[in-house]
């Protein structure tokens, strides 16, 4: 059984290292949560949250930096009112790997722990 896509490692890859292609990231894809995550142009993953105001996004957001700077793989982050979307890829071989999706995966979770805490 293959674990859930966001308690799999977060692996560094080379840059000797081929993107995903969309067969091979199509799986991935799939373990995220489809209302938020797109993959844009074969290149980057692209996801949008919504909040309830600033100070909710700006929290989401600081969760995501925290988690970027355990793991070393640091997204684009762009925080508006009520809103935060996040852009990521490999630089190291500007596209895509697994490493996007766990990112985004653990993303999802931090939001779906931001969406209990409102009931």
């Amino acid at each position: 059984m293959t674990p859930e896509l966001a308690d799999r490692e977060c692996e560094a890859c080379s840059s000797a290292e081929d993107p995903l292609s969309a067969d091979e990231y199509a799986e991935l894809l799939d373990e995220l949560d489809d209302d938020v995550w797109t993959v844009v142009d074969d290149h980057h993953l692209e996801g949008t949250y919504a909040f309830e105001d600033f100070r909710e996004a700006l929290d989401f957001t600081i969760e995501v930096g925290e988690l970027a700077e355990e793991e070393w793989h640091h997204p684009d982050v762009h925080l508006r009112w009520g809103e935060v979307t996040v852009e990521m890829w490999t630089h190291a071989i500007d596209g895509l790997h697994e490493t996007d999706f766990v990112m985004a995966a653990r993303m999802d979770r931090i939001y779906d722990d931001f969406a209990d805490s409102e009931e």
